[in-house]
């Protein structure tokens, strides 16, 4: 493992012990085969000023919620010593009571709660104390000879400590062994099936000897073969498919990400993959992201689905005391046997630390099986910790319940006006959305790991394929279409219409939007609550003179909007339209066009920019306002509909 210290930048923190102990964190975190997502935790132990000027014994110990490679100073919550050691000398401490009694003894109230490891950070004797969840160490403890490889490994340098319940338990267990121990001759302590920590009262010597112990693991672990290059390949449609089927177990929209990569795939296709990888996690504060253990799927989604939901209710049932509330019993990620890997979350961020989670743990138990077998902590360890409630605050520590969270929705000519508010609007209500446009530029616009850009026209088959191909592959499904694409044409009257004209009318407001419902309705069959809402005109209802080229075009898109509310009500798919009018920020509306408009009404561009009953400018956020509703549980009882956003004109009313 590559030893990352600098001695330029850390001289900079030499005076100031916090500000050392935050740039050591950052270099664990940088690791992932130390930490990944939230795990581990750091501390130093350094005097606190309070405000009468009074200095308190402190350590300050990473905070909940912290990540350790992005971790600042106010990151880590000072507490009193003295406290946390009083509370290493009881004889029993509940989580609660631990939890409360480690808040007290915060010397500033508005730092994150302190770690659960506290207590044991505390009664390590060095200033710099590192904890990690290191892959190699957690791979060799994970073999049925662990202990004694880790022995003949470190020797006396390194105390091995039983799996214990992490928190007070295990606090107290190091206490009880170490009574008589020389800590001068310890390097670390290694935490069976857990973790490992390392100290000293040199900041440089502590984040080296983590480095060291672990880099003695990793060549311990036997030479990995190398990859082939198959890959699986698997149908975007039954992505789809276990994508919805998962998210019915787990009664919440959820979105999946499938890996066919060759290290996925060769996993998924050993003969004994389903005993090796329902073992258990490689590390149990794992349990909390990734279930136990991952769903075993083939083609046969639904019965996999039905199979592993019943299999975790009969888990809980074994374990569970009266006063636990079941999670939901949909798996977190999946080996689909003799293609790859699956997993599945609410968001994007929850896809990425699932994903990492699932490779670290693949390649671990890889390499345990090549030292004698992958061996993981008993179902009830891993139980206990999935039900922790102190695990389970960090699993929802934050968490906003937004509308659209782990929905995914296709909008059409996203670069700009309605289109553009609409994946503003659906994004910041936490959906996933794929966007299509003809502008280049679209592919800078948005920089959001929930919004996927595709550069496309629309009127071309391939190029809508695309796009759908892209909602799947990155997202797992489509639950909301969007039709939104259209031109204005410049006016003209029926006998002056340019043929061109009228067909590019044709092919961009509504043979486009044929293809799109007509290629995305087979993926809004299996999405959760789907929904396809369609940008009309208030030209439907009250066409002008001088219009027909984008009247016509508009008028056969509203039908084609009620038929597939016909049609599609036995999917449960909604339809519904959105009769936008004089939406002055959108591109159909240039000051040449607004112009050409108000002289066909023989009025002012003024008058007729407020051209409606209430008298009120209409905007794409208004619009998209309306788009959004039509397609949440506002009205799920809803199809067939169409709504004006016109600010009212007697034409149509």
């Amino acid at each position: 493992m590559k030893n990352l210290w600098n001695k330029f930048d850390a001289d900079q923190y030499q005076d100031d012990l916090l500000a050392l102990r935050v740039y050591s964190s950052r270099l664990v975190g940088q690791e992932p085969n130390l930490v990944l997502h939230g795990g581990g935790n750091t501390s130093v132990k350094a005097p606190f000023t309070d405000i009468f000027g009074e200095i308190h014994d402190a350590i300050y110990i990473k905070g909940s919620g912290w990540n350790l490679d992005t971790i600042e100073a106010t990151g880590f919550a000072p507490v009193k010593l003295d406290s946390l050691i009083k509370l290493s000398r009881l004889k029993s401490l509940s989580d609660s009571d631990m939890v409360v009694a480690q808040r007290a003894a915060m010397l500033d109230q508005r730092a994150p709660n302190p770690s659960v490891e506290a207590i044991l950070h505390a009664i390590i004797p060095f200033s710099f104390v590192d904890h990690t969840h290191a892959d190699a160490v957690v791979t060799l403890s994970n073999t049925p000879n662990g202990e004694e490889i880790l022995r003949s490994i470190y020797g006396d340098k390194v105390l091995i400590v039983p799996y214990v319940m992490p928190g007070f338990a295990l606090a107290k267990k190091v206490s009880n062994l170490t009574r008589t121990t020389d800590w001068s001759k310890l390097h670390g302590i290694i935490l069976m099936k857990h973790g490992i920590f390392s100290f000293s009262n040199d900041a440089k010597e502590s984040y080296e000897r983590m480095i060291d112990l672990v880099s003695d693991a990793e060549l311990v672990l036997k030479e990995r073969p190398n990859l082939g290059e198959s890959h699986g390949e698997v149908s975007l449609l039954e992505i789809a498919k276990l994508r919805s089927a998962v998210s019915k177990s787990a009664n919440i929209p959820m979105i999946a990400a499938f890996n066919g990569l060759p290290f996925n795939y060769e996993f998924a296709s050993q003969k004994d993959v389903v005993s090796i990888a329902c073992r258990g996690p490689l590390t149990p504060d794992h349990v909390i992201r990734t279930k136990r253990i991952p769903m075993i799927t083939d083609m046969d989604i639904s019965n996999s689905v039905e199979r592993y939901r019943s299999d975790y209710i009969k888990y809980f049932e074994r374990h569970a005391s009266s006063e636990l509330q079941q999670l939901d019993p949909a798996p977190r990620w999946a080996v689909w046997r003799d293609i790859g890997t699956v997993v599945f979350g609410r968001t994007q961020k929850e896809i990425k630390v699932v994903s990492d989670i699932v490779d670290h743990t693949i390649q671990a138990i890889q390499d345990a099986e090549r030292l004698g077998g992958w061996v993981t902590l008993a179902e009830r360890d891993i139980f206990d910790v999935e039900y922790w409630e102190l695990e389970q605050a960090k699993l929802h520590a934050g968490k906003e319940d937004l509308m659209f969270s782990g929905q995914v929705v296709l909008v059409t000519g996203g670069f700009s006006g309605i289109g553009r508010a609409c994946v503003k609007k659906f994004s910041e209500n936490g959906a996933n959305v794929v966007t299509i446009d003809k502008d280049p530029n679209i592919i800078s616009l948005y920089k959001k790991s929930t919004v996927v850009a595709v550069v496309g026209d629309v009127t071309v088959e391939d190029d809508v394929t695309n796009v759908i191909h892209a909602a799947i592959q990155r997202f797992g499904g489509i639950d909301v279409l969007v039709n939104n694409i259209g031109i204005f044409p410049k006016s003209a009257h029926i006998e002056e219409i340019d043929n061109e004209q009228w067909q590019s009318s044709m092919n961009i407001n509504l043979n486009s939007a044929m293809c799109v419902i007509k290629k995305t309705t087979p993926y809004l069959r299996h999405g959760w609550h789907p929904a396809i809402v369609i940008v009309g005109s208030k030209n439907v209802a009250a066409p002008g003179r001088g219009a027909a080229t984008y009247s016509v075009a508009k008028a056969g898109l509203t039908q084609l909007g009620r038929i597939a509310a016909l049609e599609l009500a036995s999917d449960s798919i909604r339809v519904n339209m959105v009769h936008p009018n004089s939406v002055f920020d959108t591109g159909f509306w240039t000051d040449d066009v607004i112009s050409d408009r108000a002289a066909h009404y023989g009025i002012s561009v003024a008058e007729y920019r407020s051209m409606n009953l209430l008298g009120i400018e209409i905007t794409s956020n208004d619009v998209a306002s309306v788009v959004l509703a039509l397609s949440g549980p506002q009205f799920s009882r809803t199809t067939g509909a169409q709504i004006s956003v016109d600010g009212g004109t007697d034409r149509t009313i």
